[in-house]
């Protein structure tokens, strides 16, 4: 995994983690505005050839980590992120179910989005 790099693509809605030049996985998600600000992941996705190195648990902690940083909350609809935050409560606050609901509701008014 040290060989690893992740960057964020805020425009463009992408945690990216690349080996050289090359994505070999990434989060795609929304920046939530109201009820508060939050960062809203919709899916994980690391090339098959990928798989099984920690990538995708790197990208959670580092969206995570972001979050914090910036002091918003992570506000998860990705399967992969909710089952990786409910194993690390230390690292991943809960969101409440009015941001969570929130987020739903964007979606669905942002159907092409995702």
């Amino acid at each position: 995994m040290s060989d690893i790099e992740i960057r964020d693509d805020r425009a463009g809605g992408r945690l990216e983690a690349f080996a050289g030049d090359e994505v070999v996985g990434h989060i795609e998600y929304f920046v939530l505005e109201a009820p508060a600000r939050a960062l809203v992941p919709v899916h994980t996705i690391v090339e098959p050839e990928h798989e099984g190195k920690g990538i995708a648990g790197s990208l959670a902690r580092e969206l995570y980590g972001i979050a914090a940083r910036e002091g918003v909350v992570v506000a998860p609809l990705c399967p992969y992120v909710v089952k990786w935050a409910a194993r690390h409560p230390e690292e991943a606050p809960a969101a409440g179910p009015e941001l969570l609901g929130a987020a739903v509701e964007w979606l669905k008014t942002h159907p092409g989005r995702f």
